[in-house]
């Protein structure tokens, strides 16, 4: 049998090295888990941490609507729809559901409201996962039970929101001017003010768990809103804070792709202050998942191309150089087959560059280590919060041979790279032959990384993290996935199956790109701005990388193509009443708001 790999790298790198590249994560470039996630379970979450100043622990959701013996996942088994409106049919306050047929009634409330199955199943009979962002209260459900199974992405965006210079996120202070304050509660955020309609905070100190509470005579709180808050009343409180070895900071970690995190802050913030009141709630909630899909999908795409220049040059690009991927939008969401085939191939090039990714995040965690176990690089003082931009050109310079230590940990990582060939030669020959051969990879950085990735099943869930960013699967997608078979190769038998991936543009995505390019660019929120097709088209290709009407570096489209394209971009557009004009002139194609912005003063 095989010796464990894990054994072999301890047995030749330091113990402490080897645990700590055993990972997929490297919190400096992407402080979130290359896995699968929930997007439309992130608000909450976010919800939650703006109002407390900390992440959420445990909350009372088992124990109130699954009481009794067993073990925790058993008793998560029994937390059903079915068992959640019995219980929530016996309040005073939410009366008329007390016969079977009234409790189905209010079962399938719920699940078109508030809650999703697991694995997005239906029925009343299922196991309930997942809170949806109806109102603030949402926070209150401790939906996914751990915080940490949405992988980090809530910690980000509060990071990326409430922008303060700390190494962790804290509450602010009456002094501090910011749209999205933290721990300071509803009304000094523009988030939790959106989702809070009815709330107020009653008691002494803000901290308080138990403190916020509903006005009953507030009549203008939807339904979906109100299942919602009957459901929190019902728990008590909202969660305490993490216990144990889980911490209850909020890391102030923020992605190396300065530019688009800055970008996803700047349209969020006007997107909710211009229309959290005056578009209808569902509407609202779709639009602002979409603002989130699509600003996390630029923010990712472009961390890739930063770790590509960096992995070439060493050096981070400065913030107004930094750009998301180019990738050809479907505009027909699978329709046309001749531009769903641009768009699966124009995505199939972001996978491939996707699939190389985890190799430049061996690269760094194994200089990262290097560099601070070196104590003529560790005397620098550099500070990697909130944005490791220096420290990662420090690591470049070493692995570029700039810096006086490098040579010195190139020898290193030649020594190690040997003795490991040799004790992987028996059980592993193929990532020996890696470690061995200078002419495909004169780096010995580099070969380490290369044949550590593989070998040690680092490439993560990143396919999995790229649908849930982009909401394959749901209703207002950024992007289709299907799967298609193809004839084996010479030498093989049966058939090859694999997933191909198109960007394409929901309606909701539409919807939500269109109003937030009508606002005017400044602060001052006098209403909307005259906005050409063309100039829209131009504007999300600039700013996300989304191509429509031209065609992405390095690949070729015939004209017609990209006219057709635009065309049905511009049919959809109108039809969805969110473009106007008089005649086929494109300087008379104007996009047109379907709810008028109000923003509150300043």
């Amino acid at each position: 049998m095989p010796n464990s790999v894990r054994d072999i790298v301890r047995n030749v790198l330091p113990k402490n090295m080897a645990d700590e590249i055993w990972s997929a994560r490297y919190d400096k470039v992407l402080p979130v888990m290359s896995n699968d996630f929930d997007l439309s379970a992130v608000l909450p979450a976010v919800l939650y941490m703006f109002r407390f100043g900390e992440r959420r622990g445990r909350g009372k959701f088992l124990e109130t609507f699954v009481p009794g013996d067993g073990s925790r996942p058993e008793r998560r088994r029994k937390a059903t729809v079915e068992r959640i409106a019995e219980s929530l049919s016996s309040m005073p306050d939410l009366s008329g559901f007390n016969g079977t047929a009234e409790r189905a009634v209010l079962g399938d409330l719920l699940l078109c409201f508030g809650l999703e199955n697991a694995k997005r199943d239906l029925g009343r009979d299922k196991q309930i996962q997942r809170v949806a962002p109806a109102h603030y209260l949402a926070s209150w459900v401790d939906l996914p039970e751990s915080v940490t199974a949405l992988r980090y992405v809530p910690e980000m965006i509060v990071a990326m929101l409430a922008d303060q210079k700390a190494g962790n996120v804290e509450p602010n202070t009456e002094e501090d001017r910011t749209w999205f304050a933290v721990a300071r509660g509803f009304e000094h955020n523009v988030l939790l003010s959106a989702f809070s309609r009815g709330i107020s905070h009653r008691g002494g100190s803000l901290t308080d768990r138990a403190s916020d509470r509903f006005d009953e005579t507030d009549e203008s709180v939807g339904l979906d809103q109100l299942l919602m808050i009957r459901l929190a009343q019902r728990l008590g409180a909202a969660p305490d804070r993490p216990r144990g070895n889980e911490t209850a900071k909020i890391s102030n970690q923020r992605p190396i792709a300065e530019q688009a995190a800055r970008d996803f802050s700047e349209d969020i913030r006007r997107f909710v202050r211009a229309y959290a009141i005056e578009a209808p709630r569902h509407a609202f909630i779709d639009m602002l998942e979409a603002c989130v899909s699509t600003g996390m999908t630029a923010i990712l795409t472009s961390v890739v191309e930063v770790l590509f220049a960096w992995s070439n040059t060493g050096a981070v690009p400065p913030r107004p150089d930094q750009q998301p991927a180019s990738v050809f939008v479907d505009c027909s969401n699978g329709v046309e087959t001749r531009l769903r085939g641009l768009a699966e191939r124009s995505m199939d090039d972001l996978m491939r560059r996707l699939e190389r990714v985890p190799v430049v995040l061996m690269t760094l965690r194994l200089l990262d280590y290097s560099a601070r176990a070196n104590k003529r690089v560790a005397t620098r003082d550099i500070s990697t919060r909130p944005y490791a931009t220096e420290w990662l050109n420090l690591l470049g310079d070493l692995l570029h041979e700039r810096h006086d230590e490098a040579p010195f940990i190139h020898r290193q990582m030649d020594d190690w790279g040997d003795t490991l060939a040799e004790q992987l030669q028996l059980d592993y020959p193929a990532a020996a032959e890696v470690l061995r051969n200078e002419k495909s990879e004169p780096n010995p950085i580099r070969r380490l990384a290369t044949a550590l990735t593989p070998l040690m099943g680092l490439r993560g869930n990143l396919m999995g993290m790229v649908d849930s960013t982009l909401q394959v699967g749901r209703a207002n997608a950024l992007a289709l996935k299907r799967v298609t078979t193809r004839g084996a190769s010479i030498g093989s038998s049966g058939k090859r199956r694999r997933d191909v991936r198109a960007l394409v543009l929901g309606d909701a995505v539409l919807d939500y790109l269109v109003h937030l390019h009508l606002l005017r660019s400044s602060n001052d929120g006098l209403g909307l701005r005259a906005l050409s097709l063309a100039r829209f088209v131009r504007r999300i290709r600039e700013r996300y990388g989304f191509h429509v009407d031209a065609a992405p570096g390095g690949m070729t489209v015939s004209n017609e193509l990209l006219q057709e394209n635009r065309r049905i971009l511009e049919r959809r557009l109108r039809d969805l009443g969110l473009l106007v004009g008089v005649n086929d002139a494109d300087a008379m194609k104007r996009l047109h708001a379907r709810f008028t912005p109000k923003v509150r003063e300043s």
